[in-house]
């Protein structure tokens, strides 16, 4: 039988069931916290819904501490939320479905073009099960290296138990921690620790996409087929757009988070301590939570750069939440474009299409608007600072998971505030949109024209 007969009957969009199928995660992961076996003491449900949100909507946000209010089995039911909602559970299901032989129907291999933000419905499968290996891959080497921390300190079970967690946290950028209160503060002048994390959480970050491209291109260099310093040359502009701008955030984080806290949180650690913390953080905030430092702590302009590099987010078809890197990229072309006074966008010379760039400036007003107004709303309901709800917020919308120790204090409308941001960040604010618009009937012939107006901009 096939798995989606049912949308045959009645029509679900490809978006609508991607926002159904991580809401459907959601409840069902809330139902198996709730269990007295999951968790150590009695909280209220909605505090399993909120964890359960986070792990899925890979944000790492949580208003109880994991290590102490979640048992084994509770922290084991947490993780599996977490790959699921890194990798997507239509990929999940869809992935059983190649391996078990059954061919994905056209229906089936549209909802995964739209979960996978792909733009071609062909080879989907195939995409899936690579998809599945890098995912694997970059996790059990995580995992290895992540070993050699904690093994020391908890022991051999437990120390691979914190090994693997962790690793699978780092690469569906969720920020996830069974460490305590502290997050990672505790191994701030850890280089493995430090740069282990944070290439899971690049790698999480740029998107599978781009890393199954530059996995062909370096096959091509091996082969002597291409040369290395040709490589980037040959990338498609999706890759050399992703990369360009990844670089370009994580090296201007980097210097920023270092200049602003130099004197104030890194005051007592050396310089290359302080370096590697800067760098950390930088990456962090491509979407995944982890805390080196204590964010509460931290300058409020600190916090506003911050909150405005995590609204930016990782890029498209990987773990992690934003605007995405390609979105802001394109946004910054059409103002240099507009202002050099050129009627076409254009980058690494190739020509951008109006439909690409107007939906990314649909992105980005649609997410400004409702963080915006989520921080209105939270100013209403909290006795927080603005810069902490601000800041909280962003974290949220971009399933990023710092706080400024906010999130413990939430109130109940506070609470299903960002449950609400963290699962709009996870599907997309477009997604979101599209799945309470109804199907769009198109006319017979073509559509009706009206006369062009000029009005008066600026």
């Amino acid at each position: 039988m096939d798995l989606f007969y049912r949308l045959k009957k009645s029509y679900i969009s490809p978006t609508r069931a991607i926002g159904l199928s991580f809401l459907a995660v959601i409840i069902i992961g809330s139902i198996l916290l709730s269990l007295p076996i999951c968790h150590t003491k009695d909280i209220p449900y909605l505090d399993h819904l909120f964890t359960a949100t986070s792990a899925t909507c890979v944000t790492g946000l949580v208003s109880v501490v994991v290590k102490d209010e979640y048992t084994f089995l509770g922290q084991i039911v947490i993780i599996i939320l977490i790959q699921i909602g890194g990798l997507g559970f239509l990929t999940l299901l869809s992935m059983f479905l190649v391996k078990f032989k059954k061919r994905l129907s056209y229906k089936n291999k549209l909802i995964m073009q739209e979960a996978l933000n792909q733009n071609s419905v062909k080879e989907i499968g195939v995409f899936i099960q690579r998809v599945i290996r890098y995912t694997l891959f970059f996790e059990s080497v995580g995992a290895i290296l992540l070993a050699f921390v904690f093994i020391p300190q908890y022991g051999f079970t437990t120390g691979i138990y914190y090994a693997i967690f962790h690793s699978i946290s780092a690469f569906c950028n969720a920020g996830f921690d069974i460490l305590g209160s502290n997050s990672l503060i505790d191994y701030q002048t850890s280089p493995l620790m430090n740069l282990t994390i944070s290439s899971l959480i690049i790698a999480g970050g740029l998107g599978f996409i781009v890393w199954i491209e530059l996995k062909d291109k370096f096959y091509q260099v091996l082969k002597k087929k291409l040369k290395l310093k040709k490589l980037f040359e040959t990338l498609s502009l999706h890759a050399k757009i992703v990369l360009s701008m990844t670089f370009m955030l994580l090296m201007s984080g980097t210097i920023f988070f270092l200049l602003l806290e130099y004197d104030h949180t890194l005051a007592s650690l050396s310089f290359f301590d302080k370096l590697q913390v800067s760098y950390f953080q930088s990456v962090t905030l491509r979407t995944a939570g982890f805390a080196s430092v204590d964010m509460s702590s931290l300058k409020d302009a600190t916090k506003l750069f911050m909150s405005i590099f995590m609204f930016i987010g990782g890029s498209p078809a990987g773990t992690a939440g934003g605007i995405k890197t390609v979105t802001f990229a394109l946004i910054l072309l059409s103002c240099s474009s507009l202002a050099q006074g050129k009627n076409e966008i254009t980058a690494f010379k190739r020509t951008i299409s109006s439909v690409v760039v107007k939906r990314a400036l649909v992105i980005s007003f649609i997410s400004l608007s409702m963080t915006l107004f989520a921080s209105i709303v939270l100013s209403i309901s909290e006795n927080q600072s603005f810069i902490n709800i601000v800041f909280e917020v962003y974290s949220a919308f971009a399933t990023v998971g710092l706080t400024a120790g906010l999130t413990p204090l939430l109130t109940n409308i506070g609470k299903i505030v960002i449950i609400i941001l963290m699962y709009i960040g996870r599907i997309g604010p477009l997604t979101m949109v599209l799945i309470f618009v109804k199907k769009h009937n198109q006319l017979k012939g073509k559509e009706i024209e009206y006369p062009k107006g000029d009005i008066l901009i600026g």
